[in-house]
C-alpha cells in the first residue's frame, strides 16, 4: 500500500501567512517561507499555499513566495487561489511549485482542466472540490452550458427520493450552491484530466468535528486519482478516519498544525501506531 500523505495548508495574503476565522479578523502569522521550512523539517509530505489575495495585480507576490520556498524546501508545493489562465499556471510552475489547485475556473469553464492537463500534464493539475450536503431549503445555480452539454449534464444534481445523502458543489466559501453533484463532478474532472481531487467538506470546515466520512469515501471510490481530504480535523483520530475509513490518499489540515496543537511528526507517529502507512 502506498504511504498516506500529511499536508499542512497555509493561507498567504500579500506575501505573509495569515490566520483567522472564515477569513475574518485575519492576523499576521509570519513569513510563509519560514513556515514552510518548519513543516519541511517536521517531515510534512507536501505543503499547500492558498493565495487569499488571488488577484492578477498581486500575483507577483505569490510567485516570489513560491520561488523563495522552492529554493529552501524539498517537499512538493501546491498553490491555489485565483488561477484563471494557462499563463497563471505556467508562471507558478516556472516559479517552482509542483501542482496548482483550481476551483472557480473549473466551475466556470470545465474544459479549462482539459486544456491545462494537456499543456502541463495531469500530474500537476489539482481540482479543488468544495462540497456541501443538500438541504430542502437550498437554492441552486446552474449554467446553461451544463444543460446543453451532454457530457457535463451527466453531473447535474439529482435529488433522490430515498433519503440518501447527496452533496452539491459549493462555491464562494459555501455561500453559493451549484446544481452539480459533487461526486459526479469529481468523476468528470478526472475524465477531463485532473490528476488529483482536493476535497473540502463545507459542512465540516472549521468545526473540528472530523472529516465528512460518507462524502470522502463516496468520492474516493468514484475516482481512480488521489483524493486529499480536507475540512474538520480536530484530533489525530480524525486524520486516521479520513485516511482509513474514508479511503483518502492524503489528509490536509490547517489549524491543528498552525496552532501547534499537534506536530506533523506526532501525527505520523500516531498514524503508524494505528497501522497506517506513512513516511517517517
Amino acid at each position: 500500500m502506498l504511504a498516506k500523505r500529511i499536508i499542512p495548508c497555509l493561507d498567504v495574503r500579500d506575501g505573509r501567512v495569515v490566520k483567522g476565522v472564515n477569513f475574518q479578523n485575519l492576523t499576521d502569522a509570519g513569513d510563509p517561507v519560514e513556515n514552510a521550512k518548519f513543516y519541511d523539517e517536521q517531515g510534512a509530505d507536501e505543503l499547500v499555499f492558498l493565495d487569499v489575495t488571488a488577484s492578477h495585480e498581486k500575483r507577483k507576490i505569490i510567485l516570489d513566495v513560491v520561488a523563495r520556498t522552492a529554493d529552501d524546501v524539498f517537499m512538493p508545493l501546491t498553490v491555489g487561489g485565483g488561477i484563471k489562465t494557462l499563463d497563471d499556471i505556467r508562471d507558478l510552475l516556472n516559479a517552482g511549485c509542483d501542482k496548482v489547485s483550481i476551483n472557480t475556473t473549473a466551475v466556470r469553464d470545465p474544459y479549462f482542466i482539459r486544456q491545462a492537463s494537456e499543456r502541463f500534464g495531469s500530474q500537476c493539475i489539482v481540482v479543488a472540490v468544495d462540497a456541501k450536503r443538500i438541504r430542502a431549503d437550498m437554492t441552486y445555480e446552474i449554467d446553461e452550458k451544463w444543460i446543453n452539454d451532454p457530457f457535463l449534464n451527466e453531473a447535474k444534481l439529482q435529488i433522490p427520493s430515498n433519503g440518501e445523502p447527496v452533496y452539491a458543489l459549493s462555491t464562494h466559501g459555501g455561500r453559493k450552491m451549484r446544481r452539480l453533484d459533487a461526486v459526479k463532478w469529481s468523476k468528470k474532472m478526472e475524465q477531463l484530466g485532473a490528476g488529483e481531487i482536493l476535497l473540502t467538506s463545507m459542512d465540516r470546515d472549521g468545526t473540528k468535528d472530523g472529516y465528512d466520512i460518507p462524502l470522502t469515501k463516496a468520492i474516493a471510490e468514484a475516482v481512480t486519482i488521489p483524493v486529499v481530504a480536507s475540512g474538520g480535523v480536530g484530533t489525530l483520530e480524525h486524520l486516521r478516519e479520513g485516511l482509513v475509513d474514508a479511503k483518502a490518499d492524503a489528509a490536509l489540515a490547517a489549524s491543528i498544525f498552525h496552532y501547534r496543537e499537534y506536530s506533523v511528526r506526532e501525527t505520523k507517529e500516531y498514524l503508524k501506531s494505528k497501522g497506517v502507512p506513512v513516511r517517517l
